[in-house]
């Protein structure tokens, strides 16, 4: 699954932000997962809430990527990849 499946299929809160070397995905799963737990692994998102983990493919044009999780809200920045 990517990040706008998620936003039209289960009608989370996504938004985008654009910066000169980094992209900012932000995901917004609510209070009642505040405890959820996420990390990046070979270009994918993972992200474990209660019951259940989904997993979210990165744009192949991420350089690297960083993920964290507070309060239910996942935030992922991607920087840029260096192209020559």
């Amino acid at each position: 699954m990517n990040i706008e499946h998620l936003a039209h299929d289960d009608g989370q809160m996504v938004r985008q932000y654009e910066y000169d070397d980094e992209s900012v995905l932000v995901v917004d799963f609510g209070p009642q997962d505040a405890d959820a737990s996420v990390d990046v692994v070979d270009g994918t998102v993972i992200v474990v809430l209660a019951d259940e983990q989904q997993e979210f493919e990165l744009p192949e044009h991420a350089g690297s990527a960083q993920a964290l999780m507070k309060n239910g809200v996942l935030t992922i920045e991607l920087e840029e990849e260096d192209t020559l």
